[in-house]
């Protein structure tokens, strides 16, 4: 999946190819930086790739090596991975994405990270949920990925989530469509593990409510749907979601069915949650992002409150 990176107010083959999960992490001059990213824009005439669109989008410099140390189905169009990043130096904030560079493959990937940063720094794991798609970096994800392969990160993107202690509390309104999902389950991830934090220790960032809206064709291309249950109940009254389906076929599951909503999300279900105390985060197709985007600044949202993420 290639992204496009905007918060409101290179081809590097030969390099990865002799990378090694050992290896110490490598860090790009920014002339060279440069020069990679402008050769993957020649190489990609057809369309632009994820270095191209994201090109201006602020990343880091250091490129970790990686290790597939999971790989499954995550829906039917849909394979989850797990990379173990033994570099201490890799971190990300909840929301962020990767370049992803894979051996072989001139082409530089795009994906979402969306386990928390928590995660990372109990296991040193990350995770990604890659859609099928005719591009080479998801081609390689579904048919060539194997435990042991070995690959490089970096970091990028300025949609996230990463408040201070000290920061004011806020509620959180996470808006996703289709594989739009990642990176806001990463921010819910990490406002649960926030919830945790506050309860284990009495200290840290005290976060107010998250309501998650989430939207997909059908039961079995909402991702995630068991783990944010979980959340949901494991947090009663301060996290909750409401899940949506548009071209259902099929009988919903008892388990799925109180959250379930057949239709697109709507203007009115997001009346509730205005306020001035709430951030709101939108991940999916550029259409549905616009629109949300446009409504919650037509119903006085601060702008600085509406963080958006498109997914082409």
């Amino acid at each position: 999946m290639v992204c496009a990176a905007v918060l409101m107010p290179g081809r590097w083959r030969g390099c990865v190819g002799a990378i090694s999960t050992l290896a110490a992490p490598l860090r790009l001059p920014a002339s060279a930086s440069r020069h990679l990213t402008l050769t993957s824009l020649m190489k990609s005439k057809r369309k632009m790739d994820h270095l191209e669109r994201t090109a201006s989008v602020v990343r880091r410099e250091v490129v970790s090596p990686a290790r597939v140390c999971g790989a499954a189905a995550a829906s039917p169009s849909v394979r989850s991975l797990r990379l173990l990043v033994a570099d201490q130096e890799f971190s990300f904030k909840a929301g962020q994405w990767v370049d992803f560079f894979i051996p072989g493959v001139p082409v530089v990937g795009g994906f979402s990270v969306c386990s928390s940063p928590r995660l990372l720094e109990q296991e040193r794991v990350i995770e990604l949920a890659v859609k099928y798609a005719n591009h080479a970096p998801a081609l390689w994800v579904h048919n060539q990925c194997a435990l042991d392969s070995e690959v490089a990160v970096r970091v990028g993107g300025e949609f996230f989530f990463d408040p201070q202690p000290t920061d004011a509390s806020r509620n959180l309104v996470l808006i996703a469509g289709g594989v739009g999902i990642n990176p806001l389950l990463s921010i819910l991830r990490h406002a649960a593990d926030l919830h945790r934090e506050c309860a284990d220790k009495g200290t840290g960032y005290e976060i107010g409510t998250v309501k998650l809206f989430y939207s997909a064709k059908n039961t079995s291309e909402l991702l995630f749907k068991k783990n944010i249950l979980n959340l949901v109940n494991e947090f009663p009254g301060k996290i909750a979601c409401s899940l949506h389906v548009t071209k259902q076929t099929t009988q919903i599951s008892a388990e799925l069915k109180p959250y379930i909503t057949e239709g697109r999300i709507t203007e009115e279900e997001l009346r509730d949650h205005i306020s001035r105390e709430t951030l709101f985060y939108i991940c999916g197709p550029p259409p549905m992002t616009d629109f949300f985007s446009r409504h919650l600044e037509d119903s006085h949202v601060p702008r600085e409150h509406i963080r958006f993420e498109k997914w082409w």
